[in-house]
């Protein structure tokens, strides 16, 4: 069996070859400045925190300018419900990620069980769902001067090959009016996705998607006697090799203008905006690199849209807060 993992961007220009068969393992989860505004998409807990049917959409355009860059559409649902006089959380997630000659499909369903504790909401969440890889090989490019490959290399596929397998994911969430706070662990049992052009090929190379963890925490600071509100954030992602984190300050004026700026350390600075109007909210937000490859690109986008749904619930949430995003 052959290994292949992604190595992104192994030389910017002409980046013929996005990705070499060295690394067994990679990295599936899509990077969301708007991490804050779509908590369950990194933690299954985060999920039917309020009386609203809450669905988001988005799009995340990395390294505009760089061929072969990342490129990620998501789409998330989720809602509260009451079984045995408990309150309840259900949602859906899916993501699809180009990057390089590597696309993934990540889908799942989550649950979530959620306790009224200290004035605020605990939940303890479930994700169970699957992971699909397939590596483009008729569209490897070997550059003339690559000493290291040639189209010969038994360990790069020459056909299209793709894989699925089962992937698991699981976080406690912890909601309250003045903050949240949540952790979690993505692909606990670190999936290996075994890649083939078809059911009758010999020819199988393998795809590891590495355990991620996940910490995330906010709050929303009213500031006495105006319309503003203040609303920091902290994410931080590791697998205990690799370690990222960031921080979002964010000013929200009247309910309806959210503006913000964060750094994401060693990485990029942020900037983001958005509208909400009745349930409507649309988000944008522009990184600046700070690596080396601002040499390639001017930077990445991404957009958000959430709508929410008022649902009739016997027993009301008396947490008071309309979503994540606005606590």
């Amino acid at each position: 069996m052959k290994n292949c993992g992604v190595k992104i961007l192994r030389s910017l220009l002409p980046l013929a070859l996005a990705l070499v068969c060295e690394v067994a393992a990679g990295q599936v989860d899509a990077q969301l400045t708007h991490y804050w505004a779509t908590p369950a998409y990194y933690n299954a807990a985060a999920l039917g925190e309020t009386d609203f049917i809450h669905i988001t959409a988005g799009s995340r355009l990395q390294w505009l300018g760089v061929k072969r860059a990342p490129m990620s559409f998501f789409g998330m649902a989720d809602m509260p419900f009451k079984f045995l006089n408990k309150r309840w959380g259900v949602g859906v997630v899916l993501q699809q990620e180009t990057m390089g000659l590597y696309s993934t499909i990540n889908a799942g369903a989550q649950l979530a069980w959620k306790k009224k504790l200290f004035k605020g909401m605990l939940s303890v969440g479930l994700r169970v769902g699957f992971l699909n890889e397939t590596f483009k090989g008729t569209k490897i490019e070997i550059p003339e001067d690559d000493d290291a490959h040639t189209s010969a290399d038994d360990a790069i596929p020459n056909t299209d090959v793709s894989g699925t397998a089962l992937d698991l994911s699981a976080g406690v969430f912890y909601s309250h009016k003045w903050f949240w706070v949540g952790a979690s662990v993505n692909h606990i049992t670190e999936p290996k996705v075994t890649m083939k052009a078809n059911q009758e090929s010999e020819d199988e190379y393998e795809f590891e998607a590495g355990r991620m963890y996940y910490f995330m925490a906010g709050s929303n600071i009213p500031i006495k006697n105006t319309l503003f509100e203040i609303q920091p954030s902290v994410f931080v992602k590791s697998d205990f090799k690799f370690f990222q984190a960031e921080a979002t300050l964010r000013m929200r004026y009247n309910k309806f203008i959210t503006a913000g700026v964060g750094y994401r350390w060693n990485d990029a600075v942020m900037a983001m905006l958005g509208v909400e109007f009745k349930n409507f909210y649309i988000g944008y937000a522009y990184d600046y690199p700070l690596s080396k490859i601002v040499k390639a690109t001017k930077g990445s986008h991404e957009l958000l849209l959430q709508y929410n749904v008022k649902l009739d619930m016997k027993g009301r949430n008396k947490n008071k807060q309309k979503s994540i995003r606005i606590m």
